[in-house]
């Protein structure tokens, strides 16, 4: 006698940027879970965890259209991510706006249910670092790299208000190895979040039934938070491991690159 209960089908997800170290860490922690289309610029630095793989300019709307093509939920990480150095004109404009305009559209058209973009503290690093930014408050972003994320955020919450496609702006905040002893700034071990704490983010982004447009903060459960968690927590379901703080001490690992 056949079981009458009926298992989900496997989300089809697409990660754009899946080489870099977030994309790469995804990958690792949930190959098993999702049936996923790996895409980056530089194939050759994908680990080969799938057999779907896409070799992805993002500035070109056509591959983009076929890269979202049977696809059900896009993480967009594919960014230029250098505000410090990089030249607006040539990198931040045709791969962080019009590389996002190109996914976000490309997604809509192929009908996708959700995307999942990595957008970034930079969009609010403009306030005191004494100020714990909620994702009610006003966007101030410090450089042109946070303008272009502020950019994303701006062009989901358009295309979710005229569509169907659920979007998901995560504000990443410092994803970074931490030790023991180690000396970072103040606003570093605030804005601290570990790689199995943004990989869980993600994932729970992915999964949620939130429809619409929706910004939420990303940080590890630090003592103290650049940003508040209390949206992810509650509305995603976020439960973040790892605390900047007892990492320094010495009192706990920096266990999201230990996993890794």
């Amino acid at each position: 006698m056949k079981s009458m209960t009926q298992e989900k089908p496997t989300l089809k997800v697409l990660v754009t940027g899946a080489a870099g170290r977030i994309g790469s860490a995804f990958v690792r922690m949930h190959f098993q879970n999702y049936d996923l289309r790996l895409a980056d610029k530089d194939v050759s630095r994908l680990e080969q965890h799938s057999r779907d793989i896409v070799q992805l300019d993002i500035t070109d709307f056509n591959a983009c259209m076929q890269a979202c093509a049977g696809i059900d939920t896009v993480i967009h990480l594919a960014a230029e991510v250098s505000p410090d150095i990089s030249d607006f004109m040539t990198t931040l404009l045709p791969t962080n706006v019009v590389g996002t305009y190109n996914i976000f559209q490309a997604a809509l058209a192929q009908g996708c249910r959700r995307v999942v973009f990595a957008s970034s503290a930079q969009t609010i690093e403009g306030y005191p670092q004494d100020v714990q930014v909620t994702e009610t408050m006003p966007v101030r972003p410090k450089n042109l790299y946070g303008v272009t994320k502020v950019f994303g955020e701006a062009l989901g919450s358009y295309i979710s208000d005229t569509s169907d496609l659920s979007i998901i702006a995560v504000r990443i905040a410092n994803v970074a190895h931490f030790s023991r002893g180690e000396q970072h700034s103040a606003r570093d071990v605030a804005a601290y979040i570990s790689v199995r704490d943004v990989v869980q983010l993600l994932m729970v982004s992915v999964q949620s039934d939130v429809t619409g447009f929706t910004i939420v903060n990303g940080v590890s459960d630090n003592r103290y938070k650049r940003l508040s968690i209390e949206r992810s927590r509650k509305l995603l379901g976020y439960h973040p491991k790892d605390d900047s703080f007892s990492i320094l001490a010495g009192k706990s690992d920096d266990a999201g690159d230990a996993m890794v």
